[in-house]
């Protein structure tokens, strides 16, 4: 998947390390290049396996399932997420912090750069696709409910935290389909920073 930031700079990798990073990365790149060229569907595990030069035992080790092959950044997204809450600018909500995050993730899926438009049009179109990449950006649910409760001070459990985390991650759902994802976003987000206002105000 194409990068929306720019990740942290990661520790050095040993040699070992090095390769079965290269040998993943050539993998990921042979997949997307053969999606975007002939479909999701039309494209088999054979053949991309082929394209990367390393057998089909070798890809199911970088990637478990088919789907797994479009979202090759998972970690570093999550990393991307936590990073909006924590290293928000002093005086900004967490639900306004969240809000930014996910309007650079939706301007980077409707913006000029052909690389995503053409990543985040293969998503739309496949719906399995659609339903894997919702998938795991909810498994950041619990993660990212932890770091809303170290930054606000509530407990580790608060079902407010929660709350917020899951409906957070929904909302950009709510900009599909609509003539004006953008402000579909900004309208959901604004729901949340109502009820997370008046909620904090009362401790």
């Amino acid at each position: 998947m194409p990068q929306t930031d720019t990740p942290a700079p990661a520790a050095p990798m040993g040699r070992r390390e090095r390769k079965k990073a290269a040998t993943r990365q050539a993998i990921a790149d042979a997949a997307l290049c053969l999606f975007l060229e002939r479909g999701y569907d039309d494209v088999g595990i054979r053949e991309i396996a082929d394209a990367a030069d390393v057998s089909t035992t070798t890809l199911f080790k970088h990637f478990p399932v088919k789907e797994a092959l479009v979202f090759d950044e998972d970690a570093d997204q999550e990393a991307r997420l936590l990073a909006a809450v924590r290293e928000r600018p002093e005086g900004q909500s967490i639900p306004a912090a969240l809000r930014e995050h996910a309007l650079r993730h939706r301007m980077a899926a409707t913006g000029t750069d052909a690389r995503f438009a053409e990543f985040f049009d293969l998503i739309n179109k496949t719906p399995a696709l659609r339903d894997y990449a919702q998938v795991i950006w909810l498994r950041n649910a619990d993660s990212l409910a932890q770091v809303i409760a170290e930054e606000s001070g509530l407990p580790p459990h608060d079902p407010a935290c929660s709350a917020l985390a899951h409906f957070a991650l929904e909302a950009p759902r709510a900009a599909r389909g609509h003539d004006d994802p953008r402000q579909a976003v900004v309208r959901a987000f604004a729901l949340l920073e109502g009820g997370w206002e008046a909620l904090t105000s009362e401790r």
